[in-house]
């Protein structure tokens, strides 16, 4: 479109194109263009990069969850048929109370566990095992 444009109004935009970066020339921009170019592609390149460790962040994240999501219905099913047992202990004549109120702190603490992972702000690996480890895990 240029060239016809340039053709049909018997323009000569080359010459004056060369004669425009001469007189930019004294102003010297070529020093100043070629490393703002430079700064501004590493600059994209970076902003890539960092946008690519973000969505695998959050690919990680939504793993995670979906994998905890998974953990969590399996252990709660699990407690919740532990509880028939408790129950049945619980009617047997004779059954140690002690090992009742064991099987108590037992449920108690993976509980706590459970919804402790499930509550996380921040995924990593010192903030899983604070969650899993803490004060209330401990078995008296």
């Amino acid at each position: 479109m240029v060239y016809l444009i340039g053709i049909t109004l018997e323009l000569d935009l080359f010459e004056k194109f060369i004669a425009v970066l001469e007189n930019l020339e004294e102003f010297e921009l070529d020093e100043i263009i070629i490393p703002m170019t430079i700064f501004f592609i590493f600059l994209f390149l970076d902003k890539r990069r960092r946008i690519k460790v973000i969505r695998m962040e959050n690919e990680r994240l939504k793993i995670y969850k979906a994998m905890l999501s998974s953990s969590h219905h399996i252990l709660n099913n699990f407690v919740y048929q532990m509880n028939i047992f408790k129950i049945t202990a619980e009617e047997t004549p004779g059954f140690d109370e002690q090992v009742l109120s064991l099987y108590e702190e037992i449920i108690d603490t993976a509980t706590y566990q459970i919804n402790s992972l499930s509550n996380l702000e921040t995924i990593d690996e010192s903030a899983i095992r604070t969650s899993v480890m803490g004060e209330s895990c401990i078995i008296k």
